[in-house]
């Protein structure tokens, strides 16, 4: 069955939103609006080795998200890589349907749009391509978007940044843990830890009050790395309320995901957050997703834990959980 694109409806010209998007009302922007005056941890990667260990191990710890700036990655290859997302979805609906991934038989790279197994579930207002980075034994190129033509050549240049930013956080979080700088990143497979690429593409919609682009859930990565367009829409659950996050170009949005909430038993926290979408403008994301191989066994890492510090989650492989997240059985 062809999935329905989210942006072919909306090029439709719809006045109205099409039942199966309208959120429950306790789910519906208008009525779970994010508080005012907050603002989200922005960190600099230019300041002393030690408060920037600091101020990221207490973001991620209170927030499970923050922003980084002084990242090293030139503006113009994040302007690059926003060009050719954006030039792949402005392609004929038939030249991007060739790239069409296939969920339900486990093909889940390539183009697509999110199905619901049953009526009572709500859709999502959003398409997306999806592919593998890294490792290279991961990586096809046939599922890469041939046109533009400078896509792939792009996309292996942010996946070099995306790696040397991936092992920078990762020592970081180690040692606000307390902990040698190299045990995250070994723990969540070290040379083998998996880099997805998922390019979020948000259509304008007619009830944006009405609908989500993503609703609100954790991210089952160890870390997520995105960078937005400049429609706003990210919001992140802290205290009990939504927090809008605020564009800032050409920072990196770092979400803390499941795997490490696990690995540091807790002292980090997994951030519950969700996307908006707009009336007139198309919101686009690029999310980075730093995974632990299928096989790797996640749990609390020992040196943790004590007679003090028990620990709060099991120990699983990382494909036993995505099974149990996908399929909404209790981890």
């Amino acid at each position: 069955m062809i999935a329905e694109r989210v942006q072919a409806l909306a090029l439709g010209g719809l006045n109205e939103l099409p039942t199966q998007f309208i959120r429950p009302a306790h789910e519906q922007p208008e009525n779970s609006k994010a508080i005012v005056g907050v603002t989200v941890p922005l960190i600099s990667l230019s300041q002393p080795h030690n408060v920037v260990i600091n101020e990221i191990a207490k973001a991620a710890h209170e927030w499970g998200f923050f922003l980084i700036t002084d990242h090293g990655i030139s503006p113009s290859l994040i302007q690059r890589l926003k060009e050719v997302g954006q030039e792949f979805f402005e392609l004929s609906q038939e030249e991007k349907e060739a790239y069409a991934n296939d969920a339900a038989s486990g093909k889940f790279e390539g183009y697509g749009t999110k199905m619901t197994k049953n009526l009572e579930e709500k859709l999502e207002w959003i398409d997306y391509f999806f592919h593998f980075m890294a490792p290279p034994s991961k990586v096809n190129h046939s599922v890469w978007p041939k046109n533009p033509l400078a896509y792939r050549e792009v996309t292996e240049e942010y996946n070099k940044e995306m790696l040397r930013i991936t092992d920078t956080l990762l020592q970081l979080l180690s040692e606000g843990l307390g902990l040698e700088g190299k045990v995250l990143k070994s723990s969540l497979g070290g040379e083998e830890i998996e880099v997805e690429m998922k390019i979020n593409m948000y259509p304008p919609c007619p009830q944006p009050e009405l609908a989500l682009g993503v609703e609100a859930h954790t991210d089952m990565s160890g870390l997520t790395i995105l960078v937005p367009n400049d429609v706003p829409g990210l919001q992140v659950w802290k205290d009990g309320n939504w927090v809008a996050v605020n564009y800032l170009p050409n920072a990196l949005f770092v979400h803390v995901g499941d795997q490490l909430e696990v690995l540091s038993n807790g002292k980090y926290k997994s951030v519950l957050h969700r996307s908006l979408v707009n009336k007139e403008r198309t919101r686009m994301s690029w999310a980075v997703f730093i995974v632990p191989p299928l096989e790797k066994k996640i749990g609390p890492l020992p040196e943790l834990l004590d007679d003090q510090n028990q620990a709060k989650f099991s120990n699983k492989t990382y494909a036993e959980y995505r099974h149990r997240k996908f399929n909404k059985i209790p981890q």
